[in-house]
């Protein structure tokens, strides 16, 4: 399950959005809960510069909650929250020249992979994490 906050002023389908979430969710035989936040660019700024330390605006931001500190939500254990600015993905979207739902699918897809555990620090992680990427968008 995905909850999902809109705090950018651009429209999203957040029924599009919750359908990509279970289709990567059920490929990786997960069953948990991931928090998204939509925000604008001002604001993605401000916490890449706070916790990446570069003061940019991004697309895709994720946050995992410490294994310490388990929070469940009804049966299923809430492993962190996404924020995405959807102005960016937009941007990027019409740079790479690709429609904007396949690439807010991307970085959707993108978020909850690092949630999962995924990471892009050696060439061979980042490899298999565009491949599943691809897969699922």
């Amino acid at each position: 399950m995905i909850e999902i906050n809109n705090l950018s002023k651009t429209f999203v389908n957040k029924k599009y959005l919750r359908q990509i979430e279970e289709k990567v969710l059920k490929g990786e035989k997960k069953n948990v809960n991931v928090s998204l936040v939509l925000v604008d660019e001002r604001e993605i700024q401000k916490l890449n510069r706070k916790y990446r330390k570069k003061n940019k605006a991004t697309d895709v931001l994720s946050f995992g909650i410490s294994k310490d500190i388990p929070k469940v939500s009804g049966n299923k254990k809430e492993i962190g929250e996404i924020v995405i600015c959807p102005q960016v993905v937009k941007g990027n979207a019409k740079k790479y020249n690709i429609v904007y739902n396949k690439e807010l699918a991307r970085v959707l897809t993108h978020g909850i992979l690092h949630l999962l555990g995924y990471t892009h620090q050696q060439e061979n992680q980042a490899r298999k994490m565009r491949k599943k990427e691809q897969s699922y968008g």
